[in-house]
């Protein structure tokens, strides 16, 4: 028997990648861009399934990640991870009984540990609207530009869990397009009615947010250019424990750390591009490393590969 188009379950959509930054690529509408942070070989993996106005994802990575997210517009994203972990989102610690949200068109940066998953939910706003009308119920609001953090009673967090897990898995194949929407939707609507946005952060946080920013913007318009800790607390006007103290607060890394793997990735995601004709060696020197085989070194360490097997795999893709 052949079951009408709108009552057939939704596909579910499985992308896999060896590249962190392939990988951000593969989340459907997004617009992103991943650092990888730990050193080793990345592997990451997205389960997604589209449904009427909205798209929901368990997403897995296996490296510690900086991630640069901008979801599509007239939307609301809520991020879950699967379990307790050492995450941020735009500096602030995401705690046990917490989830992330934000709007469309909204920039933000989300640090992630190794071994991580997070279930995502996106929502046009005028589907939650709509589907909260139905039921009866007044959202709390939906300006979440000033709280990124919400925070939810756990039973809620684990049910809500249970349900995306349902509805990501093969077990859920039976379950026709409208049945997982109202899952999905009334999963949402429970997740908004009970949260309430948490704390203020400390006021020390937005200095130190704009200690690391200022470095960021730094690093963008000096690609090339060789940085000690001593210029870096001159450029910001702190001292050397404040600038380590503030990376390691909104980061989780070291000021180092972060700008060697962040010229890193950059050098990755050029010999990464399938257009460009530039040597290893041109590359690696126009993001400020001048010394090949310590290059090379660092590069392999990171990644698990060396800078030529990138470049070989690219081009044999």
């Amino acid at each position: 028997m052949q079951h009408e188009p709108h009552l057939s379950a939704p596909e579910k959509c499985i992308s896999e990648a060896r590249d962190a930054d392939e990988h951000a690529h593969n989340l459907t509408n997004w617009q992103q861009e991943y650092d990888q942070l730990s050193d080793g070989s990345f592997y990451g993996r997205i389960d997604e399934v589209t449904l009427e106005g909205l798209q929901v994802f368990k997403e897995h990575t296996n490296r510690s990640l900086r991630q640069q997210c901008n979801v599509w517009a007239d939307s609301i994203w809520l991020g879950i991870p699967a379990r307790p972990s050492d995450s941020r989102i735009n500096g602030l610690v995401i705690g046990n009984d917490q989830l992330m949200c934000r709007p469309g068109s909204c920039d933000f940066e989300l640090m992630t540990p190794e071994k991580y998953d997070i279930y995502g939910i996106v929502v046009k706003q005028d589907v939650l609207l709509q589907a909260a009308e139905i039921q009866g119920l007044a959202l709390k609001g939906l300006s979440f530009n000033e709280y990124p953090r919400l925070t939810v009673q756990q039973k809620t967090l684990d049910d809500v869990r249970y349900l995306l897990e349902r509805v990501l898995n093969h077990n859920a194949n039976g379950l026709n397009n409208q049945m997982q929407q109202d899952v999905v939707t009334m999963g949402l609507l429970r997740l908004l009615q009970e949260e309430t946005p948490s704390s203020s952060p400390a006021p020390s946080y937005a200095h130190r947010k704009a200690v690391v920013d200022r470095v960021k913007e730094y690093l963008a318009t000096h690609a090339d250019a060789p940085v000690t800790m001593t210029e870096l607390c001159e450029l910001t006007h702190v001292s050397r424990r404040t600038l380590q103290y503030s990376f390691e607060t909104i980061l989780g890394i070291s000021p180092l750390r972060f700008l060697r793997t962040a010229r890193l990735n950059r050098v990755r995601r050029n010999l990464s591009d399938p257009l460009s004709d530039s040597s290893v060696a041109v590359v690696a020197a126009n993001w400020g490393f001048w010394h090949p085989g310590q290059f090379a070194k660092d590069y392999k360490q990171l990644f698990g590969e060396n800078p030529s097997e990138t470049v070989k795999r690219v081009k044999h893709s």
